[in-house]
């Protein structure tokens, strides 16, 4: 069955890859417009991709693919999928991933573009240091497995760090959706679905004492693209070791009627020596999203406290 499988994706894929690009060589389509004159967004986009976010090491010095070389990469991670081990429970990854290429697959080897290596740069001795100290701290208050107050947020179902911003890929139910008024812009997820309202109306960032865990989004349009910057993050967001002085800078550009071009800038003095910048782009599918429920029947958190304080009487048992 997996080889059956398997070989309809690999054919999917080559289908969808080739009918992307006859569309991409083809008379560029008008952009529909709100009321307001701005560019259309609203509606239902995929960022699903097999593109890493860094470029990995066997890839080095390769900032594109050639179409054949994006094809396999993308066939590669399916049979990975479509191989899985079965005796690991788990999703069967391979069937979530498919709707990511009907689209076609992204010539990029990485999202970031900037740094030119298609890496994130080294943390600096201040990030290194606050990273020391979170850790310092989750061993004082117990340890990780000592409540469910010290498990991650994103394991808690509280935030997960690809809502952004920046925005960026999730493997599966990678997917949102946008709606528009002259006044604000809101980008909902599908995974973990915490709306995302920015104003486009002029109006300051809020105070630095108030620091919601998406940060606080200000909007504007630059011609036809919309530009975000976030600011105003929570320490314990913690975007890849970030600190809460955050600024992360979003460009929606709409190229076509069924494409996003999604840019980003992140910037964190505190954690990088330099900012850090990606791109990809977002394709329109058909709606509707349906609801993510993460603690939906989800015991993940009891038992894993459970496991940990089943190993404490077993190890105070033995030294009895």
């Amino acid at each position: 069955m997996k080889k059956i499988f398997g070989a309809f994706a690999a054919v999917t894929l080559a289908l969808f890859v080739s009918a992307a690009l006859v569309v991409a060589q083809g008379k560029p389509k008008a952009i529909p417009r709100t009321s307001d004159g701005r560019p259309d967004m609203q509606g239902y986009w995929t960022n699903q991709m097999f593109t890493p976010l860094e470029r990995p090491a066997e890839l080095k010095g390769k900032e594109f693919f050639t179409t054949e070389e994006a094809e396999a990469w993308a066939k590669r991670g399916l049979d990975r999928l479509a191989n899985q081990d079965d005796t690991v429970p788990h999703y069967d990854d391979v069937i979530w991933m498919l709707e990511g290429y009907k689209k076609g697959a992204m010539l990029r080897t990485s999202i970031i573009v900037d740094p030119p290596d298609g890496r994130i740069p080294a943390m600096n001795a201040e990030g290194q240091k606050r990273v020391q100290q979170r850790a310092a701290a989750r061993k004082q208050q117990g340890g990780a497995f000592d409540s469910a107050q010290n498990r991650g947020i994103s394991e808690r179902c509280i935030y997960w760090g690809h809502q952004g911003p920046p925005l960026l890929p999730t493997g599966y139910n990678s997917n949102l959706q946008i709606w528009q008024e002259p006044g604000h812009v809101v980008v909902i997820p599908e995974m973990m679905p915490m709306a995302r309202v920015i104003p486009v109306d002029g109006r300051p960032h809020l105070g630095a004492a108030i620091r919601p865990l998406q940060g606080d989004s200000r909007g504007k349009w630059e011609g036809d693209t919309f530009v975000v910057e976030m600011t105003n993050v929570q320490d314990r967001s913690a975007f890849r070791g970030a600190s809460e002085n955050l600024k992360v800078v979003e460009r929606f550009t709409l190229a076509d009627p069924d494409t996003i071009r999604y840019q980003f800038t992140v910037e964190d003095r505190t954690t990088w020596d330099r900012p850090w910048s990606g791109e990809y782009q977002m394709q329109r599918i058909e709606g509707p999203l349906y609801e993510y429920a993460c603690h939906e029947g989800n015991y993940g958190i009891v038992n894993i406290l459970n496991g940990a304080r089943r190993e404490e009487a077993a190890a105070a048992g033995s030294t009895r």
